[in-house]
C-alpha cells in the first residue's frame, strides 16, 4: 500500500469516528500517524531524487520574498515586475518559478511566480511538491483567486500548503514539549482543555514513542493537531494574503462581501485595479523596517535605506547589514526618529532597537 492510500485510508476513518471521550485516544493516534505519513510524503527517505526539478531552485535578492500562488498570477506578477512567466494552456498556469523584484517604499522585494498547484499535489502529483517546497521558504504568501470562484480555489490550495506543513496565517502554538529520562508524562496546563483530553494527548504521545516527558499548555484552544506541530517541528508559520483578482467583472454589492473575506485584497490586474492596496498590505504583512544613513556633517541618505525585518532590527543588526566590520569597529551610534527619545537624536548602543525609518549615524573607535 502507497503512503498515499495509507493517508486516504486514515482520513477516511477519522471523517467516521465520532468524536468522544471513548474514541478520544484512538483520534489522538490517527491524528499522529497522519502526521508522520504527510512527513514521508514531504521528505522521502531513500533513493536519490535528485534535487528540486528544472526550474525551482532560486537564487534569492532583495529583503524578502512574496509567493504568488494559485490562480494564474502571470499576469499580475508581470506587470507589477516587468518579468514574463512561460504558461501552460489549463488553469494554474505558470510551468515554472520565476523571480521579478518589486520596489515598496524603497526596498527591493522577491517576487516568485510560483506554478500553479494543482488539488493533490501534497500527494505528490504535477510538480505541487516543488512548488510547495519554494513556498516554504517566502517571507509571505499570496494565494491568488479569481473572484468568481474564490472559496472552493481558497479551500483547496489551503488545504495543499497546511498537508506540506505551512501554516498560514497561524503564530506557533505556545505548548513545550521536554524529553526526560524518567518519570512518566506529566502534563500541566495554564489555560483550560476545551478542544482536547489528557487522553488525546497521551495517545498522541504515545504514537510518537513519547513515554517520559513534561508537556506545558499554555495554548488557548489547543487541539491535537497543535500538539503534533510542536512533536513534528518542522512546521512553518507564514503570513499570507487573498488576492482575489478580476474584480472588475463583478458589482459593488459583491465586491463589498469579498472586503468580508480575512486577510483579503480585491483587484484587477487587467484593469489595474486597486493595486496600491495590495502594495500597502504586502508591506503590513513582510512588516520590514526602512533605516537611513547619516555620513557625519552630511544631509540623511534617503535614496537608499538599509531594509531590516521587524525582529532583527537592532544597531548591531542595521551595522551587520551594511558591513559585518562595522559593528566591531562602532564606538557609538546616534539615532533620529521614532525609536530616539528626543527629536535632536539620541546616543545609542549596540542593542538599541530601531523603528521603520529611524535615522542612524554612526561613529566609530
Amino acid at each position: 500500500m502507497t503512503t498515499v492510500q495509507k493517508i486516504k485510508e486514515i482520513e477516511d476513518e477519522m471523517a467516521k469516528t465520532q468524536k468522544n471521550k471513548a474514541t478520544s485516544y484512538h483520534l489522538g493516534q490517527l491524528k499522529a500517524k497522519l502526521a508522520k505519513l504527510r512527513r514521508e510524503l514531504i521528505s522521502p527517505s531513500g533513493g536519490g531524487g535528485g534535487g528540486p526539478g528544472i526550474g525551482f531552485d532560486v537564487a534569492r535578492t532583495g529583503v524578502a520574498s512574496v509567493g504568488f500562488v494559485g490562480f494564474p498570477s502571470s499576469t499580475l506578477m508581470s506587470k507589477l515586475t516587468g518579468t514574463h512567466s512561460e504558461v501552460s494552456e489549463i488553469d494554474f498556469t505558470t510551468l515554472t518559478t520565476v523571480p521579478g523584484t518589486l520596489k515598496v517604499h524603497g526596498a527591493p522585494i522577491q517576487i516568485l511566480d510560483l506554478p500553479g498547484i494543482i488539488e493533490g499535489a501534497n500527494d505528490g502529483r504535477g510538480r505541487g511538491r516543488q512548488v510547495i517546497a519554494v513556498a516554504r521558504t517566502c517571507n509571505l504568501i499570496f494565494i491568488v483567486l479569481d473572484v468568481l470562484k474564490p472559496l472552493g480555489d481558497k479551500k483547496i490550495i489551503e488545504g495543499e500548503l497546511e498537508g506540506f506543513g505551512i501554516r498560514l496565517n497561524k503564530k506557533p502554538p505556545a505548548i513545550l514539549v521536554r524529553k526526560k529520562d524518567k518519570g512518566g508524562i506529566a502534563i500541566t496546563n495554564t489555560v483550560p482543555l476545551t478542544n482536547i483530553d489528557q487522553e488525546e494527548i497521551k495517545a498522541v504521545l504515545s504514537e510518537y514513542k513519547l513515554s517520559n516527558v513534561d508537556v506545558t499548555i499554555r495554548q488557548p484552544n489547543m487541539t491535537a493537531d497543535d500538539l503534533v506541530d510542536v512533536i513534528e517541528g518542522n512546521r512553518v508559520y507564514i503570513p499570507a494574503l487573498y488576492v482575489l483578482n478580476k474584480i472588475d467583472a463583478i458589482s459593488i454589492e459583491e465586491l463589498d462581501l469579498l472586503y468580508k473575506i480575512p486577510h483579503s485584497v480585491p483587484i484587477s490586474s487587467k484593469e489595474w485595479l486597486n493595486i496600491d492596496e495590495l502594495s500597502e498590505k504586502m508591506w503590513d504583512a513582510l512588516e520590514l523596517v526602512r533605516v537611513y544613513t547619516k555620513p557625519r556633517g552630511q544631509s540623511p541618505d534617503y535614496s537608499a535605506p538599509v531594509v531590516l525585518r521587524r525582529g532583527r532590527c537592532s544597531v548591531e543588526d542595521f551595522c551587520n547589514a551594511i558591513h559585518k566590520e562595522i559593528a566591531k569597529q562602532m564606538k557609538y551610534a546616534v539615532v533620529w526618529g521614532a525609536s530616539a527619545k528626543h527629536s535632536r537624536g539620541q546616543k545609542v548602543g549596540l542593542d538599541h532597537i530601531l523603528e521603520d525609518e529611524d535615522v542612524v549615524h554612526i561613529a566609530k573607535k
